[in-house]
């Protein structure tokens, strides 16, 4: 097998409370929405998108933010919540995407168009991971797992403030089901069906949350594990995030995502919000 090639990039910022990564395991949803936390004291947490160069294609894994919702390249309150579609969703999470950033202008910026993309792959359809997909509708495949859309058709309150179907209005999002076993709930979905992109369930931030799993013909791969965790530090303290549909699973889950980032074949373990990353690419 050929090398493979991950573009780690920047595609936005998002403005949370600090409980809503980090909460930990008693952490109410109340307090990880931040309602009773000063805005004085919320953070700002880059969102990844990944760019892989396999020899199968031009694969990219989540979509970050939208270019509307910061038309100028700074943070836009009426923007913001015209592009979400949902004046709760804004009260949760405030986004900013400076201008170069969005996905449409990451591959320009590397002589691509989305229509050069086999596959976009979504780790789950939370706002600051998929509120970027009319971007690359020009992509040739677009998959979520069949779990993940599922889940947001439930009726729970979280779930409705969550995820909004405007976001995917207008693009062929298919969804797939599992055909392999790998992963902390024994669901995985190899995308190519030669073990290289592997797609993990972690359940309990969502239900049908994906980790990608990149593997080479030596056995090393990069873990992409989404919102499994905030950042390495909650894999490696064991720190749950306080949005979260099933705590106990996300635990389940954060300790699978511990294991395979302690593996000596891990080449590198990214969390999509974590500052202690920064956009380089990797040689796998």
């Amino acid at each position: 097998m050929d090398k493979i090639k991950i573009h780690v990039l920047r595609t936005g910022e998002v403005r949370v409370s600090p409980y809503l990564p980090f909460g930990g395991d008693d952490c109410s949803i109340i307090k990880a929405s931040g309602i009773t936390t000063p805005k004085s004291k919320w953070i700002w947490l880059p969102v990844f998108s990944f760019l892989i160069e396999h020899p199968a294609g031009l694969i990219l894994f989540d979509t970050g933010w939208h270019r509307e919702m910061s038309p100028d390249g700074v943070y836009d309150k009426r923007a913001q919540i015209k592009s979400l579609g949902s004046w709760f969703l804004y009260q949760i999470n405030q986004g900013r995407i400076a201008k170069g950033e969005a996905i449409d202008e990451q591959l320009a910026n590397l002589g691509l168009k989305p229509s050069d993309i086999d596959y976009v792959l979504l780790s789950h359809l939370d706002c600051d991971h998929a509120n970027g997909l009319r971007l690359v509708k020009d992509a040739k495949h677009i998959l979520v797992s069949e779990a993940e859309m599922i889940g947001t058709t439930r009726k729970n309150f979280q779930i409705m403030i969550r995820f909004q179907k405007r976001w995917w209005e207008g693009v062929d999002l298919k969804t797939f089901d599992w055909n392999g076993s790998e992963g902390p709930v024994g669901k995985s979905y190899d995308v190519l069906g030669d073990g290289s992109l592997v797609m993990v369930n972690i359940p309990g931030h969502s239900e049908g949350l994906c980790a990608l799993k990149i593997r080479n013909a030596d056995g090393k791969y990069v873990l992409l594990f989404a919102d499994g965790g905030y950042a390495t530090k909650s894999w490696r303290d064991m720190i749950t995030s306080g949005i979260t549909l099933d705590k106990q699973m996300q635990r389940q889950s954060l300790q699978w995502i511990r294991e395979q980032s302690l593996s000596p074949d891990c080449i590198e373990s990214l969390a999509t919000h974590d500052t202690d990353v920064q956009p380089h690419v990797i040689n796998l």
